[in-house]
C-alpha cells in the first residue's frame, strides 16, 4: 500500500507539472504576438510618418503589448518553466519543503502574469473605445471620443477620419487582437495560479506517508 500510494502521488505530481509546463509554453507565442501587434499600431498602413510626428492615439504609448503583455510575460513564462523543471534547485533540505517553496513561487509569478496581461487588457479596451487620433475636417482630433464606443458598430461614420487612410479599421483590428491575446494570458495565468493553490489547499505536498502503515 505504501509503494502504491507513492506511485499515485508521483503520477499526480508529474501530470500537474506537465500540464503547468504546457500552459507556461502557451504564454510565449502569445507574448511574441502581443509585441508584433503593438508595434503595428505605430505604423498605420505601414507608414512611419505618423509615429514620428506623434499623430497616434495616446494609448499606443503605454507600451501595453510590447512591455507588459510582451517582454514581461516572456520573463514570467521563462521563470514558470524553470520552476516546473523537476531538476530545479532545491531550496530546502526535504523534498516536501522544496515542492512547497516552488509552488509558492509559481503562485507569485502567475499573479504577476495576471497583473501584466490585465494591464494590457484594460489599456487595449480603453484604446479601442476611445477610437483613433485622426485628421477630420476640423483638424487632428479624437473623432469618436464622445461616442462611448458606439462608432464600433456604425461603420458609416468612419469616413470622418480622413487621414491616416483606414485608420479606424487598423485600430479596431489591432486593439481587438491585443484584447484577445492579453485575455488568453489572463486566463492561463489564473489557471496556473488555481492549480498551484489547489496543491496547497488539498494538501498534495503536506501528505506524509509513514512506512509500514497499511
Amino acid at each position: 500500500m505504501h509503494l502504491e500510494s507513492l506511485q499515485v502521488l508521483h503520477r499526480v505530481k508529474m501530470g500537474s507539472r506537465q500540464c503547468g509546463g504546457c500552459l507556461s509554453c502557451l504564454l510565449i507565442p502569445l507574448a511574441l504576438w502581443s509585441i508584433i501587434v503593438n508595434i503595428l499600431l505605430y505604423f498605420p498602413n505601414g507608414q512611419t510618418s505618423y509615429a514620428s510626428s506623434n499623430k497616434l492615439t495616446n494609448y499606443v504609448w503605454y507600451f501595453e503589448g510590447i512591455c507588459f503583455s510582451g517582454v514581461m510575460m516572456l520573463i514570467v513564462a521563462a521563470i514558470l518553466l524553470v520552476l516546473e523543471n523537476e531538476n530545479s534547485c532545491k531550496r530546502c533540505h526535504s523534498e516536501n519543503c522544496s515542492e512547497k517553496y516552488t509552488t509558492l513561487l509559481s503562485i507569485i509569478f502567475s499573479a504577476l502574469g495576471v497583473a501584466f496581461s490585465g494591464y494590457c487588457l484594460v489599456i487595449s479596451v480603453l484604446g479601442l473605445v476611445q477610437g483613433p487620433y485622426c485628421r477630420t475636417l476640423d483638424g487632428w482630433e479624437y473623432a469618436f471620443e464622445g461616442t462611448g464606443g458606439r462608432f464600433l458598430t456604425d461603420s458609416s461614420i468612419w469616413i470622418r477620419c480622413l487621414e491616416p487612410t483606414h485608420v479606424v479599421e487598423w485600430n479596431i483590428i489591432l486593439f481587438s487582437i491585443l484584447i484577445t491575446l492579453s485575455g488568453l494570458q489572463v486566463i492561463i495565468c489564473l489557471m496556473r495560479a488555481g492549480m498551484q493553490l489547489s496543491k496547497i489547499l488539498c494538501g498534495t505536498y503536506s501528505v506524509i506517508i509513514q512506512p509500514g502503515i497499511i
